[in-house]
């Protein structure tokens, strides 16, 4: 992502992001922002008003206008100054949600941009409309995504143990091997190092058996 300059900017200059919205991202924003509305939230509350399922927060759908103005127009380094609103149809999971901006107004001399913006259902219909001010960033800026924090954190908290798992299992198997070696070793006599008690005259040597066959066969 790079951010652009006024200098590259030009009226009628858009750009647009699009997401499907799902009850989790519903969810964690509500958790978010602390905006425990049962609107939001509650299917049951929900059923018993005008929209029958419930609904994103209005700030949530306005949020893409903002994904849209710091990764795309104008981009990286942009500064939101201000944003008119005005919330035009509800937004439910499982709804397209395109937001868009266009510039309309160019103020070079004081590096200010002003932004129609917009966002649209799967149907095409306008769910949001409004006004944004923007300081484009004087630089060039570019700027590559970096892996959420919340992701990060699993990793680092738990790459250790997944580690000493992984280390754990490997030496469980090497021991059973062992064991089982061990144990064939020493229970046949053709493996036996110890020569044992030596036999006198007349005297039989005690039959041993050895674990490692699998079959035996008797005769008669």
């Amino acid at each position: 992502m790079t951010g652009k300059t006024i200098s590259e900017l030009h009226e009628g200059d858009r750009a647009e992001l699009t997401r499907v919205v799902d009850e989790a991202d519903i969810a964690s924003f509500v958790d978010a922002v602390g905006d425990h509305n049962p609107l939001h939230s509650d299917p049951d509350y929900a059923s018993t008003t005008m929209f029958k399922t419930p609904i994103a927060p209005g700030i949530f759908t306005a949020g893409m206008i903002s994904a849209v103005i710091g990764t795309r127009l104008p981009g990286p380094g942009a500064i939101y100054l201000s944003q008119s609103l005005k919330f035009v149809r509800p937004v439910k999971a499982g709804d397209t949600i395109t937001a868009r901006v266009e510039i309309t107004e160019l103020v070079r001399e004081r590096n200010r941009v002003r932004l129609q913006t917009a966002c649209t259902n799967q149907r095409g219909e306008e769910v949001l409309v409004g006004e944004a001010w923007v300081l484009p960033s004087r630089v060039p800026v570019t700027y590559e995504k970096r892996p959420a924090a919340s992701e990060a954190l699993v990793w680092w908290a738990f790459a250790p143990w997944m580690v000493a798992a992984r280390a754990l299992t490997q030496w469980g198997i090497l021991g059973l091997s062992l064991i089982s070696a061990d144990r064939t070793t020493s229970d046949c006599p053709s493996s036996r190092t110890d020569s044992g008690p030596r036999l006198t005259a007349g005297s039989q040597e005690p039959r041993r058996r050895c674990s490692a066959p699998t079959t035996s066969i008797t005769r008669r």
